[in-house]
């Protein structure tokens, strides 16, 4: 794919970003609020955080492979299945909310940490092909912002 040097930095502060501007969307919510399914075919607003926690752990770690190994094999996971286990639908928040916080602390000193080479290093997913890590970097900028978008209207949907 190939990121240039101010577009790297403006999707690391995306994901630099996102731990404060994700406990400013969920502050204040009940119970109820976190774990009802408000609209047909959407997680309900504690699954999308623990999505979130449990995907970008993923992306770190396919990261550290990436940088650490010669193109290695990435695993692919169901992340509708994740989405379904029993700490993923309950309504606390604050363990996906305090491992997103630290991870993207250390994510982000590590993507500040690559140079051009580091970028351009390469996985193979079973389902995807080739990943680099400038790929790792473009997806998950983008992820935390969809899934921003996403409990703001599973929110409005609920009233």
């Amino acid at each position: 794919m190939g990121t240039d040097a101010p577009r790297r930095a403006m999707m690391i502060e995306q994901i630099r970003s996102l731990p404060a501007r994700l406990e400013a969307a969920v502050s204040g919510l009940t119970d109820a609020q976190r774990t009802t399914r408000y609209l047909e075919g959407e997680w309900t607003v504690a699954q999308i955080v623990h999505h979130i926690a449990d995907s970008h752990l993923n992306a770190f770690i396919r990261l550290k492979l990436i940088l650490t190994e010669d193109r290695p094999t990435l695993k692919p996971y169901n992340q509708e299945a994740w989405a379904e286990t029993a700490e993923a639908v309950g309504p606390a928040l604050e363990g996906s909310l305090a491992l997103i916080r630290g991870l993207h602390q250390r994510w982000v000193a590590l993507l500040e940490s690559l140079d051009d080479a580091d970028w351009q290093r390469a996985a193979r997913h079973p389902e995807s092909g080739a990943i680099t890590a400038d790929d790792i970097l473009a997806t998950y900028s983008r992820h935390g912002e969809t899934h921003l978008a996403q409990i703001a209207k599973v929110l409005a949907a609920g009233g």
